[in-house]
């Protein structure tokens, strides 16, 4: 019985990036590249499965078995703490977890900080390891506002170029932790198909070296 390789990406650019490195290493898919609704697509020939997943949600996919191996950014890895190996950083998707205010703030330790975030774990931790005490306000759409209408002093947030917070009239005021994507892949899975699963590592591995 043929065993193909389930590997779970994500939507949107980080997912094309990252399947242009697959397809680079080998095992490319061309049917995915068709555009439409679909979500699964296979290569009979590579013996490899892709799907399109939400990417919060890819690392569920890979903990639960669903998926082989994924793509999964490190904020999420942080924050989820899902049990799956990390075996690469895939040096795409680079950004940076931060602490942004309106200009000007100044932080008074004798008052709780409102932070609000959709990254409530990671702040938490951050937070925890400066002995600071903060009120989490856990948000899960544009969280820019929040200092603005006053319901939080800064927000903990994936920040890219910065052009978000400039527009919002906020600044980057703490750097948490620098992120990027990962390949992950089931703990179980790994065993059963570690040859597949290296062997890809290795050639995404090698690519990195090249560029």
């Amino acid at each position: 019985m043929k065993k193909y390789l389930n590997i779970a990406l994500p939507k949107g650019r980080l997912g094309d990036k990252a399947y242009d490195l697959f397809e680079r290493a080998g095992l490319g898919c061309p049917s995915i590249k068709e555009g439409g609704r679909k979500l699964i697509f296979e290569n009979e020939e590579n013996l490899v499965r892709y799907f399109w997943a939400k990417p919060s949600d890819v690392a569920i996919y890979v903990e639960r078995g669903a998926a082989d191996i994924g793509v999964c950014g490190r904020d999420i890895l942080l924050e989820y703490r899902p049990d799956i190996y990390e075996l690469l950083d895939l040096g795409i998707g680079r950004c940076r977890m931060a602490v942004a205010a309106p200009k000007g703030f100044k932080y008074d330790p004798g008052v709780t900080l409102k932070v609000a975030t959709k990254f409530s774990r990671i702040a938490q931790d951050y937070y925890a390891s400066l002995g600071r005490d903060i009120d989490i306000i856990h948000l899960n759409g544009s969280i820019e506002i929040a200092p603005i209408l006053g319901l939080s002093d800064v927000i903990v947030d994936i920040v890219e170029t910065g052009t978000t917070l400039k527009e919002n009239d906020l600044e980057v005021v703490e750097e948490i932790i620098p992120i990027s994507a990962r390949l992950i892949a089931n703990k179980v899975n790994y065993n059963f198909k570690n040859g597949q699963i290296r062997a890809l590592a290795d050639r995404l591995a090698a690519l990195q070296e090249e560029a």
